[in-house]
């Protein structure tokens, strides 16, 4: 959730019944039973009401990822050997083009002066 604004902060969004802040408010009212926000249900990557023998079995360790576990990823339907053939042949290409500018880089900064 949230937008990264800088390398070590994220905002959530705020705007209207349908934001981030208000989807985190009805869950955690919903969680405490409140009827207005409906039934609380645990959600992979969002939320998790760990029970204290779930806690004690991690050794009192309350990091979030321990319980809370991560979001299921929808299946795109590509298979694995065919999408990494795709992404190394895209990861060369951009290498290969990262060679050719800095050369140009290099050439830019001796007709500058400053070269090596």
């Amino acid at each position: 959730m949230g937008s990264l604004i800088d390398r070590t902060h994220r905002e959530l969004s705020s705007d209207g019944p349908e934001s981030e802040i208000a989807e985190i408010a009805r869950t955690y009212h919903a969680w405490r039973g409140e009827k207005k926000d409906g039934n609380y249900e645990d959600k992979p990557g969002f939320c998790k009401s760990a029970t204290l023998e779930d806690i004690k079995s991690h050794h009192y360790v309350l990091t979030p990822g321990r319980y809370v576990g991560a979001e299921a990823i929808v299946d795109d339907g590509i298979p694995f050997e065919e999408k990494m053939a795709e992404l190394s042949d895209t990861l060369y290409e951009q290498m290969r083009e990262s060679i050719e500018l800095d050369a140009v880089i290099r050439k830019n900064l001796e007709v500058l002066g400053y070269g090596e």
